[in-house]
Formats: C-alpha cells, structure tokens, sequence
C-alpha cells in the first residue's frame, strides 16, 4: 500500500487532538481537510469526501450506502466513535466491506467519566444535593437495588464502582457474564429485574430499543432510571408517562438527553445534563491515540 493518500478528510468535528490531525498529514498528499460541523446535507457530505480516498467521522454524522455509492475512492473510514455492531453503527460498515472499504471503530476511550456523572449524579439525587430529592428523606446507595442493563465495559465498570458502596447489583445482557456473577452480581432476564430493582442505568449500543410501556408497568412508581447511551433505549412516549408518575426520576447526560423532545426535557422530575458525560480532557486524548492507531494498523 502506498505510504501517502491524495486526501484525507475529517467530514465533521472528530474531536480529534491538533497532534493527531498533524500525524495524518504525513500520510496525505494534500492538506488534510477538517470540518468543525455535522454537514447540512447528504450532498454536501459527497462534496466534503469528494475523491478522497480515507475518511474520518464522528458519531454525529451518518454515511449510508448511498453516500459511500458516490465516493468510488474511499478505501478506509475511520469512525471517531464506538463500533459496537454494524446494525448500530452510523456508517453502512457491511456494505463498505463487502465494496472493500475497511472500517474501524474506537472503544473504551470515555467509560471514567461515564462513571462519575452515573455516580455523582445519583448521589446528589437520592441525597437531595440538588434541586432534587428521590425520597423525602435523604437515603445512600448502601442496600439499594441497582440494575445495570448492558454489561460491557461501561456496565461492568460501573459494577466495579458500586461493590464498595454497599449496593445490591443485578444485571441483563444479550451474553451472561458468569465471571462477574462469580463477583455477586446477579443475572435476571429483563422483566425480572425491572422488578426488582429501584433504580437502572442503560449501557446500550445507539438505535438499541427495551423499554416500551409494559416494561414501565414493571417497573413501577418510586424509581430512578439513568440513560448514558448514545439515544433513547425506549419509546419515549412511554417513559414520559412513566416517569411523571410518583417518585419516579430521569437521569441523562448530554448525548442521552439530545435524543428526548423539548418537551420532554421540561418535565421537573427529568433531569437532563448538558456535558456530556464521556468528555474530558482525557477522553479526547484516548480518542485520538485509539483512531490515530486503528489508522496505523490498517496501513501496515
């Protein structure tokens, strides 16, 4: 494979570090083309990919079949964003591949600061730190029922962070974990441990859908549900109806909460951060080593 492409373009705002974007340069002909905004249409994402032949893009900004049919060039597309599974993802991987473009994604670059936004924020409610309080007296998480829906990194991380506060922790995934039941963690098929449970964090891949109104039903008054996933993992008509009643609460972050209407948001017992919860410093840096090393790889 040659060492240097003709171009290189970053179709939106990857987040990638000035350093990285540097690194690239060494392997395009041509400047490498950033762009800071999600573009305004599918012809102008064409006109942005152009005849370049490697592609960098963020989680914000779809390239289905029907892009990638227009860009015959394309040989490699970075996603600056997890990878969890074609069905998921915000870029046709399956079609690219089939057509002999490879496609990588990045994991586990954001999952700390996950955790402290799951944790600091469930402890300012159920403290009532905040604006808010879940019961009318201030509890901690010790004995509390805590269902984790979604044990990859992130659940099993926030697993990890829970087990010296005390708490009692259950979970459901597509794959038992029989490693952290050995832990204490207990598996229940999902109807079953909405329950159970008081209070449930989604750990989801985006387009991932478990909650409609019968799975609410079971869930029932005087509870907390935490969404971190990228997306809403329910029908949101459902949770509105839910979470307006008794002593049930909302917890998301910004990549969470962008995915609920205006309207949704302006429910009190909703409580919609605007950072989101995976960014920091940090991240930013493990972002661009991950993508900056996927890219390395597939030109060797």
């Amino acid at each position: 494979m040659s060492s240097k492409f003709n171009k290189i373009v970053c179709v939106d705002y990857t987040k990638m570090e000035d350093w990285a974007i540097d690194e690239l340069q060494n392997f395009s002909k041509a400047q490498v083309e950033t762009y800071d905004e999600v573009a305004a249409s599918e012809v102008e994402l064409i006109e942005r990919i152009g005849d370049a032949e490697v592609v960098f893009v963020s989680w914000k900004t779809q390239i289905p079949e029907k892009v990638i049919k227009q860009c015959p060039n394309l040989k490699y597309i970075g996603m600056a964003c997890s990878l969890y599974d074609p069905e998921s993802s915000n870029v046709a991987v399956d079609y690219a591949r089939e057509n002999g473009i490879e496609v990588t994604g990045i994991f586990d670059y954001g999952d700390p600061g996950v955790i402290e936004f799951v944790l600091s924020e469930l402890i300012r409610l159920i403290h009532g730190f905040g604006e808010h309080q879940w019961r009318e007296t201030a509890t901690e998480l010790t004995d509390k029922k805590i269902g984790i829906i979604g044990l990859g990194t992130t659940g099993q991380m926030l697993a990890e962070s829970l087990m010296p506060l005390g708490a009692d922790l259950y979970y459901y995934s597509r794959t038992r974990k029989e490693n952290w039941e050995k832990k204490g963690i207990t598996y229940l098929p999902l109807n079953e441990l909405l329950v159970t449970t008081e209070i449930i964090s989604l750990h989801l891949p985006k387009k991932a859908c478990l909650l409609s109104a019968d799975e609410f039903e079971l869930f029932g008054n005087g509870k907390i549900l935490i969404n971190t996933s990228l997306g809403g993992p329910f029908e949101e008509k459902a949770f509105v109806n839910w979470v307006q009643r008794e002593g049930n609460f909302g917890i998301f972050d910004g990549d969470a909460g962008s995915a609920l209407s205006a309207e949704t948001k302006k429910i009190k017992s909703v409580i919609v951060n605007k950072k989101s919860a995976g960014w920091s410093a940090e991240t930013q840096r493990r972002l661009s080593e991950k993508v900056l090393d996927n890219f390395k790889s597939f030109m060797k």
